[in-house]
């Protein structure tokens, strides 16, 4: 395997479109790295140019330290499982495993053994002598994965592999593609928008938006301490609440004010700034109920989602001059009714704190 490197890669179309704004980015020999964001952020070009099947605007791309930038695809060495899967409806399993290793004259010895040791790691053995249009969308991803693997390539390009499979499929498939990697430790770079993909696979997360990379960290990393106001929102769900406010310190104890609560910080910033206009932001898993003395802010309950285990429970926040809607996540044993008052704790070491103006973590 081999290591896969981006050095301010950009890419811009005719039409002056940007997609790529000066990515820096390294995905080491045998790493899990997912790219993730929203549609439209240039995750896909990122791979395709990875790949050689967009030609960067600027910057380098190496792998395994060589410069493949002007490269055509078939020269990287590198195998790709697409969206919908790519497999050639008109044969079987078993040809579509062989099909590259035909094309490279490999012997009949070594493709045999390959796609026998292929097929039965994945379990497929007994779809060899199948068409696509005989098989289920998890079979056919997991032919298309063994397509890839039997090549042995010097790494692994992902392009949303598992979206077009239901709910469960994407789960039972998303375990399969983690025992795969830690069993070929194989350099794998990964493209979803469905942060929880990106959460339960990853080694590494890399955040895009509109281009630039925002975040590159361990999942738990970006879901504790996220870079910015983006990342916060966009990894986690439900999704951060996010409450306007100021940092007031009134010569005392510094504190988060809003028209809905105030909380004092217990140091949670390095060297308190003046008074500004900030952000604060919350994890819906991280909210406490709490009495009503001990609270620190107090609503009612608007809406109630069960979840099994859990309840999302939607809350209007009173204090300004409209409500503010608070999300949190509570044992689903909790007895509380809709238009329940409630009061709500919010632990001072699960706070982030975010600049208004431009999203940076300020904490």
């Amino acid at each position: 395997m081999a290591s896969i490197k981006l050095e301010g890669v950009e890419k811009v179309y005719p039409n002056g479109h940007v997609a790529a704004r000066g990515l820096d980015l390294e995905v080491a020999d045998g790493e899990f790295l997912v790219l993730v964001g929203p549609s439209g952020c240039g995750k896909s070009t990122a791979l395709r140019m990875v790949a050689g099947l967009e030609s960067p605007t600027r910057g380098r791309i190496l792998i395994g330290g060589r410069d493949v930038t002007a490269l055509p695809p078939q020269e990287r060495d590198l195998a790709m499982v697409f969206q919908n899967y790519a497999l050639y409806p008109h044969k079987t399993a078993r040809q579509n495993l062989e099909f590259g290793l035909r094309m490279r004259r490999t012997s009949p010895a070594v493709i045999a053994e390959r796609v026998s040791r292929v097929a039965r790691a994945l379990g497929i053995e007994e779809l060899l002598d199948r068409k696509p249009g005989q098989m289920s969308g998890g079979q056919r991803q997991r032919v298309a994965l063994g397509r890839a693997i039997v090549r042995e390539p010097q790494a692994f390009l992902l392009d949303e592999p598992l979206s077009n499979l239901d709910a469960r499929l994407r789960v039972e498939t998303r375990a399969e593609l983690a025992r795969l990697h830690r069993r070929l430790e194989a350099t794998m770079l990964y493209v979803t928008h469905d942060q929880e993909e990106a959460m339960t696979l990853g080694d590494r997360v890399a955040v895009l938006r509109d281009g630039w990379l925002q975040q590159v960290a361990p999942p738990m990393e970006v879901y504790r301490r996220p870079a910015n106001a983006f990342v916060a929102g966009f990894i986690g769900s439900p999704t951060m609440n996010f409450v306007p406010g100021r940092l007031s310190s009134d010569g005392g104890p510094l504190r988060f004010e809003s028209p809905y609560f105030s909380v004092p910080l217990d140091g949670a910033l390095p060297a308190p700034p003046p008074a500004r206009e900030v952000r604060l932001g919350v994890r819906p898993q991280d909210v406490q109920v709490a009495e009503p003395t001990s609270a620190d802010a107090k609503g009612r309950v608007d809406v109630i989602q069960p979840l099994g285990s859990d309840m999302v429970i939607y809350l209007k926040l009173s204090g300004g001059s409209e409500e503010m809607p608070l999300t949190v996540v509570l044992p689903a044993d909790l007895r509380v009714g809709v238009d329940d008052p409630i009061g709500v704790r919010f632990p001072r070491d699960r706070l982030h704190l975010f600049d208004t103006r431009g999203g940076t973590r300020l904490n």
